[in-house]
């Protein structure tokens, strides 16, 4: 008489599964339950003080004594990410070239910004031949596959932001890297009417085929100011105050293809709603002082200060002062969620929702 074989538990058969490079689906069921709600914030919230970057950033000019041979960039690692990721999918960091300095050329598929704290525009950063000055807080595009190199002719050290899609980019496993081919500065474009930038404004070349997308760009702050300040009577956005986006004078799309940039103004008192999104941010505070409130865990700010927010987690931003304004820079991954229909909000969606104001005449 045959003896019943014995049933094999889920657990040896799982174990059997994985021995050949197989897992079952019902492993995950508890993944989905999980998801119930939406997903829990990737990395942490969390704030780099100005004063200590500065320490760093100096120390790095005693032990990195040129910029030829690596950048002398400090970066921003989430403690609650395993990568080196500012969030999961921006890598922040700030940068620092000597006096007579050159940071080499190069070029990359990672997009990337340059945003200048300390510059007097005799610095400046070479896009695909075009001189870009770099003047305090500056915004300058170094889309993905454009050369690039930063040069510092002054007798000043010249620092910026950079924000770039590294991790977004590496989870793609799409890296790709090329040296300017001879030398450590590329060619320069001597007449400006062979300039991209040139064409970008109200005013292009009927003869030519416009190029829309990455393309040297620089947003003078000096004309970003004027537009953030004419704008601070609005209502704004309850959640943001008055957020305004760097677009592409060409598409009127965003920043860059995986990239959005936003200057932000909280009026004097202001404090925000609270609301959550699926995209993930990193901030650099242009001026004032505040606090923005992730969850359960307060970042308290101050001018140049540095912080992280999480994608899906619910904050608010204050600015503690009662007299003066507070202006916020910061990078999102906005495009790159939007791209795959995945963007949401909680309470509301708030991007792109309120009417333009109306016409002022009179109908009869």
């Amino acid at each position: 008489m045959a003896k019943p074989q014995t049933k094999k538990s889920l657990e040896t058969f799982n174990q059997e599964l994985a021995e050949v490079h197989m897992t079952g689906q019902w492993i995950y069921e508890d993944l989905l339950n999980r998801a119930i709600g939406g997903p829990r914030p990737r990395g942490d919230a969390y704030l780099w003080p100005w004063k200590m970057v500065q320490e760093k950033l100096i120390e790095a000019c005693d032990v990195l004594e040129e910029s030829f041979t690596a950048r002398r960039s400090v970066l921003f690692g989430n403690p609650g990410l395993n990568d080196n990721a500012t969030t999961h999918t921006l890598l922040m960091g700030i940068q620092m070239i000597k006096p007579g300095e050159v940071a080499w050329a190069h070029r990359h598929t990672l997009a990337a910004i340059r945003f200048v704290v300390k510059g007097d525009g005799k610095v400046f950063t070479v896009v695909d031949g075009e001189k870009c000055p770099m003047e305090p807080y500056d915004l300058i595009l170094t889309p993905q596959w454009t050369w690039h190199d930063h040069q510092n002719p002054t007798k000043e050290s010249a620092i910026w932001v950079d924000a770039l899609d590294v991790p977004f980019l590496l989870g793609l496993n799409q890296p790709f890297y090329e040296p300017y081919p001879g030398n450590k500065v590329q060619a320069v474009r001597e007449k400006r009417s062979d300039h991209l930038q040139q064409r970008t404004g109200l005013i292009r070349p009927t003869w030519e085929k416009a190029k829309q997308e990455n393309f040297p760009l620089r947003y003078p702050w000096k004309d970003i100011e004027p537009q953030l300040l004419a704008l601070a009577d609005q209502p704004g956005s309850p959640y943001d105050g008055v957020a305004l986006e760097y677009v592409n004078p060409m598409t009127g799309g965003r920043t860059l293809r995986t990239l959005s940039c936003w200057i932000q103004l909280l009026r004097p008192g202001e404090h925000t709603k609270k609301h959550r999104h699926t995209s993930s941010a990193a901030y650099f505070v242009v001026s004032g002082e505040g606090t923005t409130i992730v969850g359960d865990k307060a970042l308290e700010w101050n001018k140049h200060d540095c912080f992280a927010v999480p994608n899906w987690a619910w904050h608010e931003h204050v600015n503690r002062s009662k007299s003066e304004e507070a202006i916020l820079f910061s990078v999102n991954d906005i495009p790159i969620v939007e791209a795959f229909g995945l963007y949401r909000e909680e309470p509301e969606n708030s991007l792109h929702t309120m009417q333009t104001p109306q016409v002022p005449a009179i109908v009869r």
